[in-house]
């Protein structure tokens, strides 16, 4: 399998998962224009896995050190294999709810709200797994992250107007969903990588290398899909009346929402490949910089803010200050 001992490299392919996180939500937006939200999120979750199978059978099976995806699995524990998928599950959920918030709130806003909650709750769950770092930093980084959120919902509340009082209503639900997901998809991180090896250089029995985690971790996400996308669409998104059937979308829409995903997976396995070399606070750091990819993606490429009223645009700087405030607090208290 592929692996790095150069921490460059490794920090490369940190900020390459930051950029790809941060992007995934285009494809959703250009999607939703003309298909319902469970057609993207279906080929979402195709492409996760396509990505998958492509890292996990070409990086994951040649290169210099041991351990192919194949033997991988022929030697892993049922208990490691579990975890991933449950770990696929959990993200499923979690990462659901989220696009849903999304289609109801905007990628600049739902975004911020839903990782930042993420993050806050991935901090607490991470330190208590392996308590390492100043726990000051940390409490207080993680703080900045929750004010962060606080700024990008004002900001959605003031780009209201009069005129679409019941309109804001019932987008103010997409603020509540993206939470939600944000609430759930804080666990999935911790739980993959307890199905994973420590040192890529030296794996250890039993366990899974990120290539074969990847792997399971996707198919976990595809397992659950069709129970998942049943309810939100029954529960949530109730209004798909005169709206196309998967059928009936477009094979452009299919490639999109594949696209999606392919990026999503990917950013995935980079981070997990360059994360132990580049050292936890690094990649963890980097990582959830995607947020700050996202706004500026629904600011300039989607104008969501576009007639906003000057306050709005005040708190989205607020809350970019505070988002990158956390960050930095977060990685120089796990250094």
């Amino acid at each position: 399998m592929f692996i790095t001992t150069e921490p460059t490299v490794a920090i490369c392919l940190c900020l390459v998962t930051m950029f790809f996180w941060g992007s995934w939500a285009n494809a959703q937006k250009f999607v939703t224009k003309s298909a319902p939200l469970y057609v993207f999120y279906r080929d979402y979750v195709y492409g996760i896995l396509l990505s998958a199978l492509l890292v996990a059978f070409t990086l994951g099976s040649f290169g210099g050190h041991e351990r192919s995806v194949v033997a991988d699995i022929q030697q892993a524990e049922w208990r490691a294999i579990l975890i991933a998928v449950a770990g696929g599950i959990v993200f499923n959920i979690g990462n659901m709810l989220l696009t849903v918030g999304i289609s109801m709130a905007g990628i600049s806003i739902a975004m911020p709200v839903g990782t930042g909650l993420s993050l806050a709750i991935g901090l607490v769950v991470n330190y208590l797994a392996d308590p390492k770092g100043s726990v000051a930093l940390l409490a207080i980084g993680g703080g900045c992250v929750l004010v962060a959120m606080v700024f990008s919902a004002l900001a959605y509340q003031s780009k209201q107007t009069e005129d679409n009082k019941e309109q804001s209503s019932g987008n103010n639900k997409g603020i509540w969903i993206a939470l939600a997901g944000g609430l759930v998809a804080g666990f999935f991180f911790r739980l993959t990588s307890e199905a994973l090896i420590t040192d890529l250089t030296k794996p250890e029995t039993g366990l899974l290398t990120p290539y074969s985690g990847i792997l399971f971790f996707a198919i976990g996400l595809n397992l659950s899909n069709p129970l998942v996308e049943s309810l939100v669409r029954r529960f949530i998104l109730t209004n798909e009346e005169d709206q196309k059937t998967y059928k009936q979308t477009p094979l452009r829409e299919h490639l999109v929402g594949l696209g999606g995903g392919l990026i999503w997976g990917l950013g995935m396995a980079t981070l997990l490949v360059g994360s132990k070399q580049a050292g936890d606070a690094v990649s963890y750091g980097l990582s959830q910089g995607a947020t700050i990819v996202s706004v500026l993606w629904g600011l300039f490429a989607w104008h969501e803010f576009k007639d906003a009223p000057k306050k709005a645009n005040r708190y989205l700087w607020f809350m970019g200050i505070a988002y990158l405030t956390g960050l930095v607090l977060i990685v120089l208290a796990r250094s």
